[in-house]
């Protein structure tokens, strides 16, 4: 078993600044944790209060620098957030700072306050997040990538310099459709919504084992 941690990214957690965000992820790999990870939002907005996070990308950046070995990424990536070919670039200098740690979580989004206040479109979100992770899992293993569909389009796309390495994806998923594309395109599945191993997460667990066979896959990421 792997043991990760969330690292705090706003002052509500008590990390307002880079310091303490420093400390927690060094203390995070003394005490023998194999990863951290970070929230990808604007913000979260409630009735009565809001609350800010920092920019994944550049704070892992930060803590690839200054914490050694461990794994790293964002928990998860809203791929609405920025385009295909962003993304993979992003991921791919992230991963070289890093020494080849990252896995690349990423997700559909959810949280529609932040895409209304910054005009991300919130409708298809399944539809839209299969056609960009399709162009980031051939960026990321070093194709060149055409591709056409109804939201995403790309035309002999290259990421130069080439990934070193394959990076690996970790897709949230929750629902017949997302499950499917773990299973096509994913190398873990995060299951954040889940406590504890209910019936429920079994239920889903099953639904991933089903997927898996639909794609030809032995076994589940």
């Amino acid at each position: 078993m792997k043991v990760g941690i969330s690292l705090p990214q706003n002052p509500g957690d008590g990390a307002a600044g880079w310091p303490d965000i420093r400390d927690l992820a060094q203390l995070a790999a003394a005490g023998g944790a194999d990863s951290v990870w970070v929230a990808d939002h604007f913000f979260h907005r409630a009735p009565d209060h809001e609350l800010g996070l920092h920019e994944p990308f550049a704070l892992l950046a930060a803590v690839a620098a200054v914490v050694p070995e461990i794994e790293l990424g964002p928990l998860v990536a809203a791929t609405p957030f920025r385009s295909p070919g962003l993304l993979a670039k992003m991921a791919t200098t992230l991963d070289l700072v890093a020494d080849g740690r990252l896995v690349l979580g990423v997700g559909c989004g959810w949280h529609e306050p932040e895409f209304r206040a910054f005009g991300y479109p919130f409708d298809h979100r399944v539809g839209r997040f299969e056609e960009v992770v399709r162009v980031v899992r051939g960026l990321l293993d070093g194709e060149r990538v055409t591709f056409a569909g109804t939201w995403v389009s790309v035309d002999d796309a290259v990421l130069l310099p080439a990934p070193a390495r394959r990076i690996p994806l970790l897709i949230a998923a929750d629902g017949p459709r997302m499950l499917r594309l773990t299973a096509r395109y994913g190398d873990a599945w995060q299951a954040a919504w889940f406590g504890v191993p209910d019936a429920s997460f079994r239920e889903q667990r099953s639904r991933l084992d089903d997927a898996c066979g639909l794609e030809g896959r032995s076994h589940p990421p």
